[in-house]
């Protein structure tokens, strides 16, 4: 996770930024009382019905709605995680998996919105992959998700928890299923949805990761450019919002490993290579993992909480993925 901090003049903007969000606040506690109202977040691109829909209903078993999905390895991932979803107009005979970062006995890193309200990434990346699942089967793709569920994504043992939470080889074990389900699906593309946190409330941005020792190093590039770019434009579309560019990077920039072999290893498990002794099934497919906001920043934290600062992440990881696998003309 990156520690980039926000320069005088953007922090100026934030501050105004957040005042004005706090400001709106009020405004829509007085509209209790008979005011007029008006919303924290900008009252655009709202989640729509279908995708409404797909949230409620993407777990296998949940009905023949738009969600419904199947499971591809019901005995090696747990239920609810590697569902595969067919598309819902055309068939582009594609398929893209998305996966929710952190869930289950990880909750991910932590943060707060403007209200107070404390936030884990689990619970934020799963919405945002939903959403993104829907417009994409739209699009023709199938897409396969790692979780549809606030679960782990590999079906859990004894030695997987400590406690509550992961081990240490549980936590490894379900970041390498990640990559055993993208494997299975036969995926053209992987993108990893995940929140970034930093030492204090001035870390900011968006940042996107992909791993440049692989022999697909060159398309992994151009789908993380092709979501980074994505991700910054419509972050920035909504006024107010004041994104900052924190870049795309490699993952051996990024990792925070918990064991010396992992810090050895210098890659993430999910677009990395292959490691004798250490993960034996990497990824096969051009990947890419986007931290769009900071949920240490109070205002970023706010925006990725909302259902509509989700939709905005989403549709942004959409049109990339369609770009990058279906280019124009095409």
């Amino acid at each position: 996770m990156t520690t980039r901090r926000l320069t005088r003049r953007q922090r100026l903007a934030r501050t105004a930024a957040v005042a004005a969000a706090l400001l709106a606040s009020v405004v829509v506690a007085v509209s209790l009382l008979g005011g007029t109202s008006a919303p924290l977040i900008p009252p655009t691109q709202h989640v729509s019905a279908s995708l409404a829909a797909h949230r409620a209903g993407a777990s296998p078993g949940a009905g023949a709605g738009a969600g419904a999905g199947t499971a591809l390895d019901a005995a090696m991932f747990a239920d609810g995680s590697c569902v595969a979803f067919a598309p819902t107009s055309g068939n582009r005979h594609l398929t893209v998996f998305l996966d929710a970062g952190h869930g289950g006995p990880d909750p991910g890193g932590q943060g707060v919105t403007l209200r107070g309200t404390t936030i884990d990434e689990a619970q934020l990346t799963l919405p945002v992959v939903l959403d993104a699942t829907a417009l994409l089967r739209a699009q023709g793709f199938r897409v396969v998700d790692s979780r549809t569920t606030a679960s782990s994504v590999v079906r859990l043992r004894a030695s997987d928890l400590a406690g509550s939470v992961f081990s240490l080889s549980g936590l490894h074990r379900d970041v390498a299923a990640r990559a055993v389900c993208a494997n299975l699906a036969g995926a053209k593309a992987l993108v990893s949805v995940h929140f970034n946190v930093g030492a204090s409330a001035a870390n900011a941005g968006t940042q996107t990761t992909y791993d440049a020792v692989r022999p697909f190093a060159a398309a992994s590039l151009a789908l993380a450019t092709a979501v980074h770019t994505a991700v910054v434009a419509a972050l920035r579309a909504v006024p107010s919002w004041h994104v900052p560019d924190d870049g795309v990077v490699t993952d051996n920039q990024v990792g925070n490993s918990l064991t010396a072999q992992g810090a050895a290893y210098g890659h993430l498990l999910l677009l990395g290579p292959a490691s004798a002794g250490f993960f034996a099934t990497p990824s096969t497919m051009p990947g890419t993992l986007t931290e769009p906001l900071f949920l240490t920043d109070p205002f970023e934290g706010t925006v990725a909480a909302g259902a509509q600062g989700q939709h905005v992440i989403a549709a942004a990881i959409a049109r990339a993925v369609t770009a990058f696998l279906v280019p124009a003309g095409h």
